[in-house]
């Protein structure tokens, strides 16, 4: 049995637990009380929902889901760019590493679920993958010290940030444009309760292109951890239960190949984390 929570596309939208054996629909179960997922994130109950619902029967079986952003409503949706050694030295501009992280926000309507499309857009054929590894913030905090930061974590995803190439340079300092997209990148399949640090310090993620692996890391070489990452950001911004921070993607990129290899209509991309599952999605034109 895997513990992860995700939303279920219905009338109305649900969420509720996978097993191999099919979904648990606690949405119904549990409606007055937690009547979305953010709910159950903001109460700290998402693991007391996995342990109490272990024996209870499935309500529908895998195959019947079409899926959701995980926390689809969430207030911010936080970025980091060039968090791999690897990644930084892509840019071939001979500059080290900064001392900060780049950060940029993404708004929920750039993203779809799994299994849903990602969609390439009339204005440009420059759609890109980038597999990331995602913290959902569990506990409000400001200024959240480093050694208190995992506190603040109530679940991980994996979010595939697609990214069109050359909106990302229409203007100096600012990359809003390419990032948001409608419907450009997704989110999920689902949210893994977090247990400790253990959990996600060195695991391995993937990004896959009709089954070729194009990007390969490991947490454990980010170049602002997971603990930093908390803290700086929540110096500036307060951190809320079901804010988002996407941790950044390793090197190989459509876009530093050569010539760049950009998504087409038909394409599959796989992110893969250890411990977190498969975010799979194809590729499609708006409109088609």
């Amino acid at each position: 049995m895997r513990p992860p929570t995700r939303t279920l596309a219905a009338t109305p939208p649900t969420w509720g637990l996978v097993r191999d054996d099919g979904f648990v629909d606690l949405g119904a179960r549990h409606a007055t009380r937690f009547p979305t997922l953010k709910h159950v994130v903001e109460a700290n109950a998402l693991q007391a929902m996995v342990e109490a619902n272990v024996a209870t029967p499935a309500d529908h079986p895998l195959s019947a889901l079409t899926y959701l952003p995980p926390l689809g409503n969430a207030q911010k949706i936080i970025c980091i760019g060039v968090n791999y050694p690897d990644r930084n030295e892509e840019y071939k501009d001979a500059q080290s590493a900064a001392a900060y992280p780049s950060i940029f926000l993404r708004f929920p309507t750039s993203f779809v679920g799994h299994g849903e499309n990602l969609v390439r857009p009339p204005e440009s054929e420059q759609l890109d993958y980038e597999g990331e590894v995602t913290l959902v913030i569990g506990k409000p905090g400001r200024r959240i010290a480093r050694v208190q930061a995992l506190d603040h974590v109530a679940a991980v995803t994996l979010c595939n940030e697609g990214t069109i190439r050359d909106w990302l340079r229409h203007s100096r300092f600012n990359v809003t444009q390419g990032k948001n997209f409608d419907r450009s990148g997704s989110i999920g399949p689902w949210i893994v309760p977090f247990r400790d640090e253990s959990q996600i310090a060195d695991i391995r993620l993937t990004t896959k292109v009709n089954g070729e692996i194009r990007q390969d890391d490991r947490t454990s070489r980010m170049i602002y951890d997971f603990r930093y990452l908390i803290s700086y950001v929540s110096t500036f911004a307060t951190l809320l239960p079901g804010d988002l921070i996407v941790t950044g993607t390793p090197t190989g990129a459509g876009a530093r190949f050569s010539p760049p290899i950009w998504l087409k209509p038909g394409d599959v991309v796989e992110v893969e984390a250890d411990g977190i599952g498969v975010l799979r999605n194809g590729v499609e034109d708006e409109n088609s």
